[in-house]
């Protein structure tokens, strides 16, 4: 764990380990990924970005959970499922996807097969 993750999880540490195994996931199921930490944000990248945790509010405060993180990313088509809380197509045929992650059991087969997927979309982009 660097400095700067400690630092970015400082006022939020009960969500930390549901980054520690988001990370551990994508660093151990992708190749060549490269991590860099913002003010509000943390990217996974390949050649681009592909996915990021960040605490972006995508469900009103009362629905919120204490300790979460919004795990985004993009695709080519919009994905039909409960588990995604918010979907925009800022492009034609590019889809950002947000999903509230608040126990380490949502970080699951599915999730990662999204991550997955938006890691090779990514690629693949001129």
């Amino acid at each position: 764990m660097t400095p700067d993750i400690l630092f970015f999880f400082e006022q939020k540490a009960e969500a930390l380990p549901l980054y520690q195994l988001l990370e551990q996931k994508i660093l151990s199921e992708i190749q060549n990924v490269s991590i860099r930490v913002q003010k509000t944000q943390i990217s996974f990248s390949n050649r681009r970005n592909f996915a990021f945790v960040s605490f972006l509010p995508v469900k009103k405060a009362k629905d919120r959970p204490k300790a979460y993180i919004t795990v985004t990313f993009g695709l080519g088509y919009r994905v039909d499922s409960p588990r995604i809380d918010g979907a925009v197509e800022p492009y034609p045929n590019r889809w950002t996807h947000h999903v509230l992650i608040s126990s380490v059991g949502e970080i699951d087969g599915e999730l990662m097969g999204w991550i997955k997927e938006a890691s090779a979309f990514s690629a693949d982009k001129i």
